[in-house]
This record gives C-alpha cells, structure tokens and sequence, in this order.
C-alpha cells in the first residue's frame, strides 16, 4: 500500500505556516543528496508545497544510481534492475527555509526517499546516517558534532597558463597571490560576500562562527556551531556549501570545493569534530584528570585508527581528493593520533575539559558529510565493543610518524578495492549504500583513466 502519511515525521502544516510567514516566496527547490553528495531535486512552485508536504514526490529510482556526471550506473543495481520504478520523496521536518538573495524569491527543503511502503530507501546517504545515529543510541550514547568548512575563491577566469587563479576582492578588485594565512585585513577585501554568506546561513538557521584567510591563496575557512544532534551537522555542512556558492556567483566569483584546486598549496579539508554524550548529557570522553584520557576515547581513537585505510575511499572518493595527501600538506598520510598536533590524522584538541572531542582530519571538503560521519561513528562503535588500543600518542612531527600504524591505501585505485572488500564498510555504510557507492567510484575511476589528460600529452607527445 503506498504510504499516506509522511515516514519522515513531516507534517503539512510546517508548511501552511511557511507559507503564511512568507508570502514573498514564489518556488522552492526540493534538494535530494546522492552518494557523492550532490543535490539533486526539483524546483517546485508555490501551489506544489502543500501537495508534496501532504504526499511526497515521486523520484526515480535510479536518481541514487547516478556519478559525478549525473549519468547512470548500471552497476548500482539502480538502473534497469529495478525498472527504474519510482520510489516517493518525503520533506525532512525542520529544513525548509527561505533562501537569501533570490530573485524571484525562493526556498530550500530537504528530502530523503523512502519506498512506497514508507521504508526507508538504503542507498540513501541520509539513512546510512540515521542507522549509525540509532545503532549508537540503542547503545546509550549519543554523538554531538560539528564539521569545518574549507573552500577556495576563485576567479571565473583562467590564469594565463589555464590555470584557476585566486579571485580578486569584490570589495575593490585587488588580487593577492600570497597565502595570507590568518591575515584579518585580507578578509576585509570579500567582507560583502562574507556577509550575504553569513546572512544565508542566518536565514537557513545555520550558526556559521569564525572565518578565516586559510594556507593557500583564495583559501578560507568557515565554522560551523556545535550540534547536539550529528544529522543537523551534517545537514548545516551541505546547505552552508550551497549557500557559499550560490553567493560567490552572485558577487561574479567561484567557490570551489574541489579538495586540491592548485598542486603549489595545501588543500582543502573537512575535519570533523565529534564528542558522545550518554543518557544523561554527559560526555563521555571527558577525563578525571586532565590529561589522562579514559578509556572511551582512547578506545574510539583505536576503532577510528584500526578502519581508516578500509574507509579512505568515504574520506578521499575522487580521483583530485588523492592531491591532497602529500607531506607537510596539513593533510594526514597515516592514521596516526595525538594532542593539539595538526599533523595527525586524529587530534584530541586542547581547550576546555568539558568539550573533550576528537577531530577527524583525513576527509577533504569534497566527501559527502553524510557518509563520512556515518563512516566515524562506525568506527568508534567498533573500537568502543572490541576495546581497542589505539597504541602510543603522536607528538612532534606527524608527517614523520606513523610507520607502525595501519596500513591506508597509496591511491585511488587501491582504495576503491580496499572499500569493496571490506566487511567494516559494508556494516558502517549498510550492504545497499556500500555497493552502490563503490559501484559509482569505479565507475568515475574508469572514466577519469580512459580519458587523455593535458599531462599526458606534456609528458609523453614528444618524449616516448
């Protein structure tokens, strides 16, 4: 029978209340993230609001079978295995919001898809989420989160040997090709595209904290608030990245969240920071004395060590996501962890007691914050149930370090097979997500190697 009322606990008159709040508003876009966390949806009109709150929408299938070209994959099981049926999309409660600096005026909501019986559809990155957020809770432990946001600005240009280049300051059109790391009067230059970012985030409901000139030229960072609830982090992170882009396009410049836009500098990173609560609000990985860390947390960083190379390809899923992992990058390249030390892949950072947390460095702001943090909290499940010592802490030098730690996969390639064959994977992401995921990434593998790149042709045209 198909499903009548909402499995997503969305209810209609979330939307009759929008709807009388904002009367300016003329459509809405409906935002489904597949597994490479792109958007994809519709842009509804007003009248349709109220008929996809009360009945959802129909959706394809094969809309989560999809690469990075939006083509399909066969290999999914997504495509003509099912018959490309459809399934229905349900609004997500709490996600619809205006958004800023539309013109006509416009919308945002959420959706996750469900079958028609109103169960939820496994090769949904949202439900890969929701099975390790409920499989944590039946075990009395409850994460809180928050994700940072690391982007490059750039021109809507080419440099003059086609490379991207740093955008110049919308404020007065001076470029700067210098790092400018923690430079505050740098920042000054985009401070009108800060503030519609800012006020993006505002009107989504999104606190969007400190921003920062970061290591590379054009290269900034935002934070994000603290959230009790790991989904709200995650869902904060991909609407903040399509709030960012949305408003360096309106102020004539790119934002780019490619994880290694320019070999000359750092990366961009997506470090994750994550603490558990349990039953009565406690957390858990906070120590007696400080300093001596219990047993909860140095069992997590063993789980979180022990599945890293397994589960790189979540961290690193595109072929320009290996760029980053180079020494002395601020990237980790072991699963190595320590203390207030930038160059480990696991970080216990200093600060207040209280908000003892461990920030999960290796993922780039191009992986799909769903599955990473379905992925994290996996893995210290794992090390939590099976006790596992994380082995001694990293101090100086992480880029040195790390030679008896787990092995990780050398490349892409070594990953996307490290991933198929892993068991861990398969139980972190759920047997449907893991085989439709590692069926996408070969799939943008063999189309990345089978295409003639500018390289080839500088290395090899005249020279073999």
């Amino acid at each position: 029978m198909p499903q009548s009322t909402s499995p997503s606990g969305s209810t209609p008159a979330e939307a009759e209340a929008f709807l009388a709040a904002h009367p300016e508003i003329e459509a809405i876009d409906i935002v489904l993230h597949d597994s490479n966390g792109i958007g994809r949806g519709k842009i509804i009109r007003r009248h349709e609001l109220m008929s996809f709150f009360n009945s959802g929408r129909h959706l394809p299938i094969s809309i989560l079978g999809l690469d990075i070209c939006g083509e399909d994959v066969h290999e999914t099981g997504l495509i003509w295995d099912q018959g490309d049926g459809d399934l229905r999309a349900w609004p997500i409660p709490g996600t619809l919001v205006p958004l800023h600096n539309t013109n006509p005026p416009r919308a945002e909501v959420l959706m996750s898809l469900y079958d028609l019986a109103g169960q939820p559809m496994t090769s949904d990155p949202r439900h890969a989420l929701q099975r390790q957020v409920d499989a944590m809770a039946a075990e009395g432990l409850y994460p809180s989160a928050a994700f940072e946001l690391e982007f490059f600005l750039l021109s809507n240009e080419r440099g003059p040997d086609g490379r991207v280049q740093p955008a110049r300051d919308v404020l007065d059109g001076r470029a700067s090709h210098k790092t400018e790391v923690y430079s505050v009067d740098h920042l000054h230059g985009m401070l009108p595209l800060f503030s519609d970012i800012y006020k993006g985030a505002e009107v989504a409901g999104i606190k969007a904290e400190t921003m920062i000139s970061e290591y590379a030229p054009g290269q900034y960072e935002l934070t994000l608030h603290y959230r009790t609830d790991v989904m709200q982090a995650a869902d904060d992170l991909m609407r903040l990245k399509r709030i960012v882009r949305a408003q360096a396009r309106a102020h004539g410049v790119t934002a780019c969240f490619m994880a290694k836009p320019n070999e000359d500098y750092a990366g961009s990173g997506m470090h994750l920071h994550v603490s558990m609560m349990d039953q009565a609000g406690t957390n858990v990985f906070v120590e007696k004395v400080e300093g001596a860390y219990n047993d909860t947390i140095l069992h997590a960083l063993g789980g979180l060590r022990a599945t890293m190379g397994e589960s790189m390809l979540v961290f690193a899923p595109h072929a320009n996501s290996w760029r980053r992992f180079a020494s002395q990058s601020y990237a980790p390249v072991s699963p190595t962890w320590g203390v207030n030390n930038r160059s480990v892949a696991l970080r216990i950072p200093a600060g207040d007691l209280r908000a003892r947390r461990i920030e999960h460095r290796p993922a780039g702001v191009d992986a799909n914050p769903y599955l990473v943090a379905a992925t994290v909290l996996a893995g210290i499940r794992h090390g939590l149930a099976n006790k596992i010592d994380p082995g001694p802490e990293t101090t100086g030098n992480g880029y040195e370090a790390g030679q008896d730690a787990p092995a990780i996969p050398v490349d892409w390639r070594s990953a996307i097979d490290a991933a198929k064959a892993s068991a861990f994977l398969k139980m972190a992401l759920g047997a449907d997500m893991h085989r439709t995921f590692t069926a996408i990434k070969a799939a943008e593998y063999a189309r990345v190697m089978r295409t003639v790149s500018e390289v080839d042709y500088d290395l090899y045209l005249h020279t073999v």
